[in-house]
């Protein structure tokens, strides 16, 4: 299931940056993650390993990601090496001067053939939801 938000941030993207590219900084603006730590020596740039952990329901779901893609300011990518697989994906965009675009992506796959899928489809509104408070609290954050 891949899932896309987007939203206006009303400040330079690099402002965005320093949030978006640190996992040690997502439970200040991701609603539902349950953990987010760094694994690896360097919490940023390509090979950083992160543990992540989003509450679907009753659940914690996640695993290691690796960062694949991190091109300051504006694109950062990861993949899951362990657990569910999933992907994400930040995208900055400088629309007008101090006026940043931010795209939010996720890519995700639940184990069980057809449960899967159905378990899938069940949870994206869920993280569609949570996806959209995240991009708020963001928006928040960086503008205030």
């Amino acid at each position: 299931m891949r899932v896309e938000q987007k939203t206006v941030v009303l400040a330079p993207r690099e402002r965005v940056w320093e949030l978006v590219s640190d996992p040690r900084r997502y439970a200040e603006f991701m609603e539902g993650l349950a953990v987010a730590d760094v694994l690896s020596e360097s919490a940023t740039g390509p090979g950083a390993r992160w543990a992540v952990r989003l509450v679907v329901g009753a659940a914690a779901l996640g695993g290691t990601v690796e960062v694949v893609e991190h091109e300051p300011p504006g694109d950062l990518a990861w993949n899951a090496v362990t657990g569910i697989s999933l992907r994400g994906r930040w995208r900055l965009r400088e629309r007008t001067p101090g006026r940043t675009e931010v795209v939010f992506r996720l890519a995700y796959q639940a184990p069980g053939g057809l449960g899967g899928l159905l378990a899938d489809r069940v949870a994206a509104p869920v993280v569609r939801r949570r996806m959209r408070h995240s991009l708020r609290t963001l928006k928040t954050l960086v503008e205030t």
